[in-house]
Protein backbone atom coordinates (compact mmCIF):
# COMPACT_ATOMS: atom_id res chain seq x y z
CA UNK A 1 0.00 0.00 0.00
CA UNK A 2 1.84 3.71 -0.91
CA UNK A 3 0.37 6.51 1.33
CA UNK A 4 1.24 9.96 -0.18
CA UNK A 5 1.71 12.71 1.83
CA UNK A 6 1.60 16.17 0.41
CA UNK A 7 3.19 18.83 2.55
CA UNK A 8 5.27 22.04 3.14
CA UNK A 9 8.11 22.50 5.35
CA UNK A 10 7.28 25.83 6.40
CA UNK A 11 3.91 24.48 7.66
CA UNK A 12 3.61 23.74 11.56
CA UNK A 13 0.52 21.58 11.13
CA UNK A 14 2.27 19.54 8.83
CA UNK A 15 5.04 18.70 11.59
CA UNK A 16 2.08 17.65 14.01
CA UNK A 17 0.06 15.99 10.98
CA UNK A 18 3.40 13.76 10.38
CA UNK A 19 3.27 12.52 14.45
CA UNK A 20 0.09 12.33 14.24
CA UNK A 21 0.80 9.78 11.10
CA UNK A 22 3.61 8.14 12.75
CA UNK A 23 1.90 7.51 15.76
CA UNK A 24 -1.62 5.80 13.28
CA UNK A 25 0.92 3.72 11.62
CA UNK A 26 2.70 2.32 14.44
CA UNK A 27 -1.01 0.89 15.24
CA UNK A 28 -1.97 -0.48 11.52
CA UNK A 29 -1.45 -4.05 11.39
CA UNK A 30 -0.03 -3.99 8.00
CA UNK A 31 2.65 -1.33 8.64
CA UNK A 32 5.45 -3.16 7.19
CA UNK A 33 3.82 -3.30 4.04
CA UNK A 34 3.31 0.15 3.49
CA UNK A 35 5.37 2.47 1.42
CA UNK A 36 5.13 6.46 2.65
CA UNK A 37 6.46 8.94 -0.03
CA UNK A 38 6.33 12.74 0.88
CA UNK A 39 5.28 15.21 -2.00
CA UNK A 40 5.95 18.66 -2.75
CA UNK A 41 3.84 21.07 -1.81
CA UNK A 42 4.67 25.27 -1.16
CA UNK A 43 2.21 26.80 0.82
CA UNK A 44 3.89 30.16 -0.70
CA UNK A 45 6.03 29.69 -3.90
CA UNK A 46 6.47 33.14 -3.86
CA UNK A 47 8.57 33.73 -0.38
CA UNK A 48 12.04 35.16 -0.90
CA UNK A 49 14.70 33.62 0.58
CA UNK A 50 14.60 35.09 3.89
CA UNK A 51 11.82 36.97 4.66
CA UNK A 52 12.23 40.28 6.59
CA UNK A 53 9.18 40.20 8.69
CA UNK A 54 8.93 38.29 11.51
CA UNK A 55 6.48 35.10 11.84
CA UNK A 56 4.13 36.80 13.92
CA UNK A 57 4.00 40.22 11.54
CA UNK A 58 3.82 37.89 8.70
CA UNK A 59 1.00 35.85 10.10
CA UNK A 60 -1.03 39.24 11.29
CA UNK A 61 -0.14 40.39 7.88
CA UNK A 62 -1.63 37.24 6.17
CA UNK A 63 -4.83 37.07 8.20
CA UNK A 64 -5.31 40.67 8.84
CA UNK A 65 -5.52 40.59 12.63
CA UNK A 66 -3.48 42.31 15.08
CA UNK A 67 0.24 41.47 16.33
CA UNK A 68 -1.42 39.89 19.49
CA UNK A 69 -3.64 37.86 18.41
CA UNK A 70 -1.07 36.47 16.15
CA UNK A 71 1.34 35.92 18.87
CA UNK A 72 -1.70 33.83 20.81
CA UNK A 73 -1.87 31.71 17.28
CA UNK A 74 1.35 30.61 17.72
CA UNK A 75 1.01 29.95 21.55
CA UNK A 76 -2.33 27.81 20.91
CA UNK A 77 0.21 25.80 18.33
CA UNK A 78 2.78 25.75 19.86
CA UNK A 79 0.46 23.97 22.88
CA UNK A 80 -0.76 21.44 20.06
CA UNK A 81 2.61 20.87 19.16
CA UNK A 82 4.04 20.01 22.72
CA UNK A 83 1.13 17.40 22.89
CA UNK A 84 2.66 15.76 19.75
CA UNK A 85 5.93 15.69 21.97
CA UNK A 86 7.30 18.88 19.17
CA UNK A 87 9.21 22.19 20.55
CA UNK A 88 7.99 25.02 18.26
CA UNK A 89 10.14 28.13 18.54
CA UNK A 90 8.26 30.46 16.33
CA UNK A 91 10.45 33.24 18.29
CA UNK A 92 13.49 31.40 16.59
CA UNK A 93 11.86 30.52 13.07
CA UNK A 94 12.98 32.14 9.92
CA UNK A 95 10.62 32.54 7.30
CA UNK A 96 11.75 31.19 3.90
CA UNK A 97 11.55 29.92 0.12
CA UNK A 98 10.96 26.35 0.93
CA UNK A 99 11.76 25.46 -3.36
CA UNK A 100 15.22 24.07 -2.52
CA UNK A 101 14.32 22.32 0.49
CA UNK A 102 11.57 20.33 -1.27
CA UNK A 103 14.81 19.74 -4.31
CA UNK A 104 16.62 17.89 -1.40
CA UNK A 105 14.25 15.86 -0.44
CA UNK A 106 13.59 14.26 -3.83
CA UNK A 107 17.57 13.67 -3.45
CA UNK A 108 16.75 11.90 0.11
CA UNK A 109 14.17 10.33 -1.79
CA UNK A 110 17.12 8.59 -3.90
CA UNK A 111 18.52 7.46 -0.95
CA UNK A 112 15.98 5.85 0.75
CA UNK A 113 16.12 8.44 3.41
CA UNK A 114 13.08 11.12 2.50
CA UNK A 115 11.65 10.64 5.81
CA UNK A 116 14.99 11.22 8.52
CA UNK A 117 15.44 14.25 5.88
CA UNK A 118 12.00 15.80 6.30
CA UNK A 119 11.92 15.09 9.88
CA UNK A 120 15.91 16.85 10.01
CA UNK A 121 14.21 19.79 7.40
CA UNK A 122 10.99 20.49 9.61
CA UNK A 123 13.05 20.32 13.12
CA UNK A 124 15.53 22.84 12.25
CA UNK A 125 12.80 25.42 10.80
CA UNK A 126 10.18 25.11 13.24
CA UNK A 127 12.52 24.44 16.13
CA UNK A 128 16.06 25.85 15.59
CA UNK A 129 15.29 28.68 13.48
CA UNK A 130 17.88 27.58 11.02
CA UNK A 131 17.17 29.13 7.30
CA UNK A 132 16.18 26.14 5.33
CA UNK A 133 16.87 28.19 2.14
CA UNK A 134 20.21 28.58 2.67
CA UNK A 135 22.66 26.01 0.91
CA UNK A 136 24.82 25.37 3.62
CA UNK A 137 22.49 24.90 6.11
CA UNK A 138 20.69 22.60 3.51
CA UNK A 139 23.90 20.75 2.94
CA UNK A 140 25.25 20.30 6.99
CA UNK A 141 21.75 18.74 7.39
CA UNK A 142 21.50 16.59 4.53
CA UNK A 143 24.85 15.25 5.49
CA UNK A 144 23.16 14.94 9.02
CA UNK A 145 21.11 12.27 7.44
CA UNK A 146 23.50 10.27 5.34
CA UNK A 147 23.48 12.22 2.29
CA UNK A 148 26.75 12.06 -0.22
CA UNK A 149 27.59 15.85 0.00
CA UNK A 150 29.11 16.01 -3.45
CA UNK A 151 25.08 15.01 -4.48
CA UNK A 152 24.08 17.54 -2.11
CA UNK A 153 26.02 19.83 -3.85
CA UNK A 154 25.49 19.04 -6.97
CA UNK A 155 21.50 19.71 -6.70
CA UNK A 156 21.67 22.62 -5.00
CA UNK A 157 24.30 24.18 -7.78
CA UNK A 158 21.79 23.49 -10.52
CA UNK A 159 18.21 22.45 -11.03
CA UNK A 160 18.16 18.71 -10.83
CA UNK A 161 14.98 17.85 -8.63
CA UNK A 162 12.87 20.99 -10.06
CA UNK A 163 10.66 19.41 -12.22
CA UNK A 164 9.90 16.30 -9.81
CA UNK A 165 9.28 19.29 -7.41
CA UNK A 166 6.74 20.64 -9.78
CA UNK A 167 5.43 17.82 -10.65
CA UNK A 168 3.81 16.79 -7.38
CA UNK A 169 2.65 19.96 -7.37
CA UNK A 170 0.46 19.59 -10.42
CA UNK A 171 -0.51 16.73 -9.04
CA UNK A 172 -1.77 18.26 -6.08
CA UNK A 173 -3.16 20.71 -8.28
CA UNK A 174 -4.85 17.82 -9.95
CA UNK A 175 -6.15 15.91 -6.95
CA UNK A 176 -7.32 19.38 -5.72
CA UNK A 177 -5.51 19.47 -2.82
CA UNK A 178 -5.29 23.25 -1.63
CA UNK A 179 -4.27 22.91 1.92
CA UNK A 180 -1.89 20.03 3.48
CA UNK A 181 -1.18 18.25 5.15
CA UNK A 182 -2.72 16.02 3.13
CA UNK A 183 -3.18 12.35 3.24
CA UNK A 184 -3.33 10.05 -0.23
CA UNK A 185 -3.46 6.12 -0.15
CA UNK A 186 -2.95 4.37 -3.44
CA UNK A 187 -4.89 7.68 -5.31
CA UNK A 188 -7.84 6.15 -4.24
CA UNK A 189 -8.84 7.82 -0.56
CA UNK A 190 -7.35 11.09 0.83
CA UNK A 191 -8.04 12.92 4.28
CA UNK A 192 -6.56 16.38 4.64
CA UNK A 193 -5.24 17.98 7.71
CA UNK A 194 -3.20 17.11 10.89
CA UNK A 195 -5.88 14.67 11.80
CA UNK A 196 -6.15 12.48 15.38
CA UNK A 197 -4.26 9.43 14.77
CA UNK A 198 -7.32 7.32 15.13
CA UNK A 199 -8.60 8.64 12.30
CA UNK A 200 -6.03 8.42 10.34
CA UNK A 201 -5.67 4.64 10.95
CA UNK A 202 -9.56 4.49 9.79
CA UNK A 203 -7.92 5.58 6.45
CA UNK A 204 -5.18 3.23 6.20
CA UNK A 205 -8.10 -0.12 7.44
CA UNK A 206 -10.62 1.75 4.95
CA UNK A 207 -7.55 1.82 2.24
CA UNK A 208 -6.23 -1.52 2.50
CA UNK A 209 -6.31 -3.77 -0.19
CA UNK A 210 -8.92 -6.61 1.24
CA UNK A 211 -7.49 -8.88 -1.33
CA UNK A 212 -4.20 -9.14 0.13
CA UNK A 213 -5.87 -10.24 3.12
CA UNK A 214 -7.54 -13.20 1.18
CA UNK A 215 -4.25 -14.38 -0.57
CA UNK A 216 -2.11 -14.53 2.68
CA UNK A 217 -4.97 -16.08 4.47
Amino acid sequence: MHVEIWSDIACPWCYVGKRRFEAALAGFEHRDDVQVTWRSFELDPSAPPCREQDGAAHLADKYGTSREEALAMQARMTAVAADEGLDFRFDLARGANTFDAHRVLHLAAAHGAQDAMKERIMRAYLGEGELISEHTVLERLALEVGLPGGEVRDVLSGDRYAEEVRDDERTAAGLGIQAVPFFVVDRKIGASGAQPPDVLLRLLREAWPQELDVVRS
